[in-house]
């Protein structure tokens, strides 16, 4: 389970505390409370240090010993005006103030000398208004804050905790509102119209002129509102979260969030001292969402949603959809305004040249954060590529780069689905990395986590006080290995969270293909449960009919709106039509689920359990390296040889090899050569490359040193990086090993029965019939003149590439001259070749 580092922000416990202290003090008590210094508005990684550490600053003894002649230069400058009715009017129409203009440099204010004494007090705040206030469950702050016209003119109304004073501004009319007590200032302005204005807040120590937030129409327009109601909003990310925007002429932040089960939703940040008193929002009606735009907050500052529950208790939770966050432990969101400017549209403009399943793909899977230790994104971006295009894979496939508090999850545990990590950089940092990939003519695949999420109290679980992102079901809501909370897919909005989350790495990161996690057990209502510990669906069956929905859509949605991507299936159990459209059924009635590739789960196992054994042993087990062409079309497939298989002591590839050193490396090299040659794309994890003996841990990362010349047996490890290389040299060289993956003319045996001799031999062959013959000796002999029937109708063969090759390691046995077939017949083939099979081989051999 992932932990739980404290949120940074106030503490809730400790704010009503201090906030019922505080409503006793009224009037004069009131006007002269002490605002916290601006220097205190950093905040820390501790829940309840920020907001306790202002305050407290804000008495301190520094402040006491301001000088009076400091002190009468600041109340002079928010000296009361006297007003009259006409002056008043006259200055209704006065131009608005700019928001740069600091208050130390705004002209002297006109004193008005009518006989008028003092602006009139307003009527007074409904007392219910205000307790909803103070207590954060305002449902529309925005009625009784800011100015309204009333009966004897406007009302003016700001609810500025810790201010001495407020006065409003308009044009050259400066009036100071009435200290109401508990942070309320007001007062009554005989006018006709609602003036634009903006206030002066003095503090003890500081003096700030601000806009008014509550003098703001909504951002979000009817469209927007509809379609998030429908959970159909497509672009959810440029609805809800922190928008950094200039609204009505004034440059600020809307925030945005959906929380339909709150009594009340309040901002929080830097910018008003982690006390969100001051800053309620305004529900926009059913559709849940909570909407305030903030002038004067920009790109940079740090925030949480101060959300008050329905039994009235509150909690600090991060921005569901927030595009960027503070580096983990701490835990708040940062607001974030992207100015990358891309320089791949050469890639993205034959991207969708082929579809993935006929094009070569071969994907080097990457954490990271320890691929090299210790590198933000801009410097693995100058590194990563070079390194993937000179050992020839076409993608990299990055582990879950989405923010998540714990690194030991290896990003699994996801609090932040729209933020990339941001123990590496920014997400322009991250934005330059997938840029300088492409320009290097590298795809960019990423691991996608929507099958669940983690406990964390400042993150998703019970967002608003009641299960809201999962499923209100405990049974159907706890996800039973892994601790975390299962997606509630059957409701809508969060649907259109998660759909919108894939579309949005992709349109927003340039994102190539999606590889989606742990879909099983999104599938299976039964995934890990015993008997009575789930329910079955409408029908009577096992499946999850809410999570085939979302997966549909979900697919259906990001092949619309992005062509070119690809989605890929981490899908380990049998379930039919996985890479089949949507629209298409199957025996089991279901539409296919629409993904692009699956992971061939089973492949995996069994040839990893093949390759395994002592070669003595092997014979007993031919059917595990022959079972996967039984179902071989059933499905678009990768190949994995993942992370997954190489950590939590299942060893390292070369590691699960039988043998001395030597055969370990040759039985790896002839694995891979294998796999390359068999019929789906290939995935290999870091460090496997070059043969790394110890288990991946991404405290460490993979072990370098083992490349260096320094150390003795570094030609060993060089041998297998360097086949690697050849191996997709050869292989985007040649369509028979690509083209026709997913179709059976692409592929024939030529002998897969020979188990005592430990011998596999095939033919992949490309549209137009041209062959490659790619044969596996599994045995630690050398099989002479081993005889295998060919086609007629190529005249010689010449061997492009062997794994015993002395440059990878191996003992150079092979066929260095063209191999001419013979006229006789064999394996049920008119013609046959006599080749020498090296050891623990594999050689291919295309038409000379």
């Amino acid at each position: 389970m992932t932990p739980r580092p404290s949120s940074s922000g106030p503490d809730p416990k400790k704010t009503a505390a201090k906030q019922a202290a505080e409503k006793k003090t009224t009037g004069k008590q009131a006007a002269a409370k002490k605002a916290p210094s601006k220097k205190t508005a950093k905040t820390t990684e501790g829940a309840g240090t920020a907001k306790a550490g202002v305050k407290k600053t804000a008495t301190t003894k520094s402040a006491a010993k301001k000088s009076a002649a400091k002190k009468a230069v600041a109340h002079k400058a928010v000296t009361k005006t006297a007003v009259t009715k006409t002056a008043v009017a006259a200055k209704a129409t006065a131009k608005k103030p700019s928001a740069r203009k600091s208050a130390a440099k705004k002209p002297a204010a006109r004193k008005v000398t009518a006989p008028a004494a003092e602006i009139a007090v307003s009527p007074s705040l409904d007392a219910g208004d205000r307790a909803r206030l103070l207590a954060g469950t305002h449902h529309d702050p925005h009625s009784v804050l800011g100015a309204h016209r009333v009966p004897g003119g406007v009302a003016f109304r700001a609810l500025r905790p810790y201010a001495r004073e407020v006065t409003v501004l308009s044009g050259d009319l400066r009036v100071e509102l009435h200290d109401d007590g508990d942070g309320f200032f007001s007062g009554l302005l005989p006018l006709r119209e609602v003036p634009l204005h903006r206030l002066r807040v003095a503090y003890e120590e500081t003096v700030q002129e601000v806009e008014d937030p509550y003098r703001f129409l909504p951002t979000l327009g009817e469209l927007d509102l509809h379609l998030i109601g429908e959970g159909r909003h497509e672009q959810l990310w440029q609805a809800l979260g922190a928008h950094p925007m200039t609204h009505d002429g004034v440059a600020g932040t809307r925030f945005t969030v959906w929380a339909p089960n709150a009594r009340g939703v309040r901002v929080a940040g830097g910018f008003n001292f982690w006390d969100g008193t001051g800053h309620p929002m305004r529900s926009l009606g059913a559709t849940g969402v909570w909407e305030l735009f903030l002038p004067g907050v920009g790109a940079g500052e740090l925030y949480k949603f101060e959300i008050t529950r329905a039994d009235g208790s509150r909690t600090f939770r991060a921005d569901p959809l927030a595009r960027a966050t503070e580096v983990p432990p701490a835990t708040s969101s940062v607001v974030h305004a992207s100015d990358y400017t891309w320089g791949d549209e050469e890639w993205l403009a034959r991207r969708a040249d082929a579809p993935a399943h006929e094009a070569p793909m071969s994907v080097y899977e990457v954490h990271l954060a320890s691929w090299r230790p210790g590198l933000t994104y801009r410097e693995l971006a100058e590194q990563l590529p070079a390194y993937v295009a000179d050992l020839g894979f076409t993608h990299v496939e990055l582990m879950p780069v989405a923010e998540h508090p714990f690194g030991g999850s290896w990003g699994y545990q996801v609090t932040g689905f729209y933020a990339p990590t941001a123990r590496l950089g920014d997400p322009d940092d991250f934005k330059y990395l997938v840029d300088r990939l492409h320009q290097a003519g590298i795809g960019v695949l990423m691991d996608w986590v929507p099958a669940h999420f983690p406990r964390d109290d400042w993150a998703l679980a019970e967002f608003d006080g009641r299960p809201l992102y999962e499923h209100s079901d405990p049974l159907r809501a706890a996800h039973p290995d892994w601790g975390t909370l299962e997606f509630d897919f059957g409701r809508r909005e969060v649907r259109n969270f998660l759909v919108a989350n894939a579309v949005y790495w992709c349109e927003e990161f340039h994102i190539d293909g999606l590889r989606v996690d742990a879909v099983a057990s999104m599938l299976y209502l039964d995934y890990s449960r015993e008997p009575g510990q789930w329910t079955p669906n409408a029908r009577g069956g096992r499946e999850n009919l809410d999570a085939v929905a979302f997966l549909q859509e979900m697919n259906a949605t990001v092949y619309r709106r992005v062509p070119g991507v690809v989605t890929v299936a981490e899908e380990s159990t049998a379930w039919d039509g996985v890479t089949r459209a949507t629209h298409h059924k199957g025996p089991s009635g279901f539409g296919g689920l629409g993904f692009g590739l699956k992971w061939n789960m089973g492949w995996m196992h069994d040839s990893l359990q093949y390759m395994s054994h002592e070669p003595v042993h092997r014979r007993y087990h031919h059917g595990e390296m022959t079972f996967s062409m039984v179902y071989a079309y059933s499905e678009n497939y990768v190949l994995p040889i993942s992370h997954d298989e190489v950590v939590h002591g299942k060893r390292s590839l070369v590691s699960k090899m039988p043998g001395d050193w030597w055969q370990q490396r040759a039985n790896e090299r002839a694995y891979l050569a294998f796999m390359w040659a068999h019929p789906g794309k290939q995935l290999l994890f870091m460090g496997q490359e070059f043969a790394q003996g110890a288990e991946w841990s991404e405290a460490h990362g993979p072990d370098w040193w083992l490349l260096d010349p320094e150390y003795g047996a570094a030609a060993d490890h060089r041998g297998v990086r360097d086949l690697v290389r050849d191996l997709n040299t050869v292989y985007r060289t040649t369509p028979a090993l690509w083209r026709l993956d997913t179709h059976p003319s692409g592929f024939a045996w030529v002998v897969g029965d020979a188990a005592e001799d430990n011998v596999l031999a095939f033919l992949r062959l490309d549209a137009d019939g041209t062959p490659l013959l790619a044969v596996s000796n599994f045995a630690p002999v050398v099989r002479a003149d081993y005889r295998l029937g060919v086609p007629d109708d190529v005249p010689a063969w010449h061997e492009v590439l062997n794994t015993d090759a002395a440059r990878y390691g191996g003992g150079d046995v092979g066929n260095p001259d063209p191999v001419k077939p013979e006229p006789q017949g064999w394996h049920g083939r008119p013609a046959s070749v006599r080749l020498t099979l090296p050891p623990l081989a594999t050689v291919w051999l295309r038409p000379a």
